[in-house]
């Protein structure tokens, strides 16, 4: 037999013995059927027991954070793309045994009426590291967190949001501008805590499995050749219908002689080839494998009152259809009538409870979506969300919590609540906008409430009313002894009057603290600096001088009454004789002035310091009360003792503005001198100032000062103006710098500029240009947080404080008031202040002899 044949019948056996035992293989697999499946599902229940297994320990070994951003935040498109990229490698982390089921990372988006919208992530602990940073940057801090524990609320509603539509489709590309965020945060912001209200959003991630994005890519590729298929059919159909002529037409053929003669015409159809699928345009995102993840959207809103949470699940569900396009967010299951089929039911609601509470997704589920269609989902609210202020972001006022009371908001639900920030929050305030449209009205409440929470201040009120707008609410018991009023608009001479030497030293004050603070206030008020007035400030530092010494020598002597005043200084520098006494009462060093440089200045140097000086001893009131020995006016005193001051200057004329910037540097002075003592007894006090305008002058940095030092001596300045351009630039500058709130109303665009440009993608100026009156934009500090601005409306004393009024005790706080500042009927005022120089006079004489040699420099006179 031939090689060849002998191979080809081995070969046949072979085969035929290969066939036999896939027959009995056959006969014995049909024979042990059952077993065979008994042994199979076994092995798929102890697959999957095992799978759940892994995957229940996996997910128990999580990493949470929230990210927290800053008011500034506002992230680019490439920003959003790598943080999404982080995301999904953080996703795809774990311990090599754990299932692609348990690969999940979750984003979610929670709020409970307390704080504005949250933003966790949760993901495998591995991924600890990976979610440490963010692209982000420093405008997005990040904190650990702990799981999510919450109380079982009574109401609780359920929703899975599923990607519908083509495979390929994309959902709407949602611009960052505004926030895609805006409607979600809309949706949940008036949450009611009281209420138990709660909304979350959990939105779950997980990494593209290869063989799954294959065989979707696999059934998307025969759709759309079937779909080509069936669209070439119907081509074809339509196109045979059209080689049949219409019915009219043939029995217009048979009754045609013509066309019995003539040859029928044959027509042929050509039917169309299915048109050629192009894959990325079949696949659409599925094409792109990079960015490409599974998604779920789990919902669950929850309340103790009935309602609620159904229908807070509904403006959600509505929030989201932002994202609609092409491909849309839906909510699975359906209707009955009024029974709603779905996560809420059984037995969807154990599948849904267990993938909430373990961010479980399986292979099949989750729809497919690039990042860049969730990248509204892929970071916390931007800048240009507005995000409601929530209670716990500024608390509510309440009397005798330490708290002030700022201004009424209008939340998302409707309810208006009178906002408050802490006494130790508040340390400097600066108020801008129109006359007359609740600036003032905004302090007053506010110092009412300081002094109900057993704080010191002093209101410097230009306009003179204040007081009587307030007495009925400051009209208590336990705040009658604290009050002192310093009244200059009386009229008549026995109207009650207090005083204050400004050269006072009967409070053991350092001499050279008071004499650089008379100094300085009357340089800051008229102008005075070393280039336009140098003899000015050199005349009036060695007049002040030389009559602080003077009062030192009388209170060392016991005898305060006999102190000289302001108004001695005139005396001083125009009288020889009583010159010739006080240079007596001098050290030699100080007295070489006297003798040696006065003599020689030129007659018109000293009207640039007398006229000022005239002007304020031209009023009658002001000689009265600038003119007396002992003060009745100590703010130092008023600072320790948390006394509550009213201050009415006469009005706002350059005399006037002259008489304020007095007080101001007086506080300044008051405030330095406070570091004798330790930093906790140092008692807070404010100091409340309107018309700022009038006390900033180009050469004056007093206001500067005050924001820059007195913090840390405890105390607080509120200022108000109408136009804060026209401020000294390095006192706006300070103002700006240090202030904790900043409110303005409605005004020029020009003034409200300044204001805004703190708050910037904010709130614009036209927006507050169209303020109605007693309405505000402010911003507030609260532990150490900016929050604002936000619209007010300025609160009012009757609104605030009318279970307070005490109108039937004004009367006694008045007169409490004037006893607690020493006040005196002006007549008697009068009496002691023309007086005064004969006693001062008198003083002197008892001290020293004059003699020849001590009359030089008389010729000047």
């Amino acid at each position: 037999m031939e090689p060849h044949r002998v191979m080809a019948s081995g070969a046949l056996g072979a085969g035929a013995e290969i066939l036999a035992a896939l027959a009995a293989f056959a006969d014995w697999a049909v024979a042990n059927a059952w077993w065979l499946a008994l042994i199979a599902a076994a092995a798929l229940v102890g697959w999957e027991t095992l799978q759940q297994r892994l995957a229940a320990e996996a997910l128990s070994r999580r990493a949470y954070v929230e990210l927290a951003p800053t008011p500034q935040f506002d992230p680019s498109p490439e920003q959003i793309w790598r943080q999404g990229m982080q995301l999904v490698r953080a996703a795809g982390s774990g311990p090599w045994w754990t299932p692609r089921r348990a690969r999940t990372l979750r984003l979610r988006l929670r709020a409970d009426g307390q704080r504005p919208l949250t933003y966790r992530i949760e993901a495998p602990a591995s991924a600890h590291a990976l979610l440490g940073q963010t692209p982000y940057g420093a405008r997005v801090q990040v904190k650990a967190a702990n799981p999510v524990a919450d109380k079982r609320r009574e109401h609780t509603v359920r929703a899975v949001l599923a990607l519908h539509g083509e495979p390929g489709s994309r959902l709407r590309d949602v611009p960052l501008d505004p926030d895609p965020l805006q409607p979600l945060i809309d949706a949940v912001a008036d949450l009611n805590s009281e209420l138990g209200d709660l909304a979350e959003v959990c939105v779950d991630l997980a990494p593209a499995s290869r063989w799954h994005l294959a065989a979707h890519r696999f059934h998307a590729m025969q759709r759309a050749r079937e779909k080509a298929r069936r669209e070439a059919q119907r081509e074809a159909r339509w196109l045979s219908q059209e080689s049949v002529d219409s019915l009219p037409v043939t029995v217009g053929r048979l009754l045609d002689p013509a066309e019995w003669r003539g040859t029928p015409r044959s027509r042929m159809v050509v039917s169309p080839h299915p048109r050629h699928v192009d894959r990325d345009t079949a696949l659409g995102k599925l094409a792109y494998t990079p960015g490409l993840v599974r998604v779920q959207i789990l919902v669950r809103c929850a309340s103790d009152t009935a309602g609620r949470a159904e229908q807070r699940l509904t403006r959600i569900g509505a929030a989201m259809d932002v994202y609609a396009g092409t491909s849309r967010l839906a909510s699975k299951g359906w209707a009955l009538g009024p029974v709603r089929i779905g996560p809420d039911r059984w037995p969807w609601r154990e599948r849904f409870d267990a993938r909430w509470a373990s961010a479980l997704m399986r292979p099949a589920r989750g729809g497919w979506a690039h990042i860049e269609e969730l990248a509204g989902l892929l970071k916390p609210p931007t800048v240009t969300a507005r995000v409601s202020l929530m209670e716990n972001d500024m608390p509510t006022y309440q009397p005798g919590q330490d708290l002030l009371p700022q201004g009424w908001y209008r939340g998302a639900d409707g309810r208006e609540r009178l906002l408050a920030t802490h006494e130790d929050d508040t340390l400097f305030e600066i108020q801008s906008g129109k006359a007359g449209w609740g600036k003032t009205m905004r302090a007053q409440v506010h110092a009412v409430a300081s002094a109900h929470n057993g704080h010191g201040l002093a209101f410097v009120d230009p306009h003179g009313d204040s007081f009587e707008d307030v007495a009925r609410y400051l009209a208590h018991q336990d705040l009658i002894d604290r009050v002192a009023l310093f009244d200059l608009t009386i009229r008549t001479d026995s109207g009650m009057l207090s005083c204050w030497n400004l050269l006072d030293m009967s409070t053991r004050q350092p001499p050279h603290e008071v004499t650089a603070a008379v100094v300085g206030a009357f340089a800051g008020a008229l102008g005075w600096d070393d280039v336009s007035a140098p003899r000015a400030l050199t005349i009036m530092t060695k007049a002040v001088e030389a009559l602080v010494t003077v009062n030192t020598a009388a209170v060392a002597a016991q005898v305060p009454e006999r102190q000289a005043t302001l108004f001695q200084v005139r005396s001083l520098l125009t009288d020889p004789a009583f010159r010739h006494l006080v240079t007596a009462a001098l050290d030699p060093e100080a007295k070489k002035w006297w003798t040696g440089s006065f003599p020689d200045l030129p007659r018109d140097a000293l009207p640039t310091v007398l006229n000022p000086l005239e002007r304020l001893g031209a009023s009658p009131v002001v000689r009265a009360f600038l003119g007396c020995p002992v003060s009745g006016y100590d703010i130092r005193r008023a600072m320790d003792q948390g006394q509550v001051l009213w201050i009415c200057p006469p009005g706002t004329g350059p005399t006037d503005r002259l008489l304020i910037s007095l007080f101001v540097h007086d506080f300044l002075r008051a405030g330095l001198s406070r570091r004798d003592l330790p930093e906790k007894a140092r008692r807070s006090f404010r100091f409340y100032l309107d018309e700022l305008i009038s006390l900033d002058q180009q050469s004056s940095t007093v206001l500067a000062e005050i924001t820059e030092q007195l913090r840390k001596f405890g105390c607080r300045l509120h200022g108000m103006t109408q136009l804060l351009h026209r401020l000294n630039p390095s006192t706006r500058a300070a103002l700006m710098q240090n202030a904790s709130c900043m409110s303005t109303t409605a005004g020029s665009v020009e003034a409200i500029t300044q204001i805004t440009a703190q708050w910037p993608d904010t709130v614009a100026p036209r927006d507050i240009a169209g303020l109605h009156r007693w309405w505000h934009y402010a911003s507030f500090t609260v532990a150490g947080k900016r929050i604002g601005p936000v619209p007010i409306r300025g609160p009012e004393l009757r609104e605030v404080f009318d279970k307070h009024a005490r109108p039937a005790h004004i009367g006694a706080l008045r007169k409490a008031a004037h006893t607690s500042a020493q006040a005196l009927p002006l007549n008697e005022r009068t009496v002691i202040a023309l007086a005064q120089e004969e006693s001062v006079r008198a003083f002197l004489t008892t001290r020293t002899t004059p003699t020849a040699n001590d009359n030089a420099g008389e010729q000047y006179a």
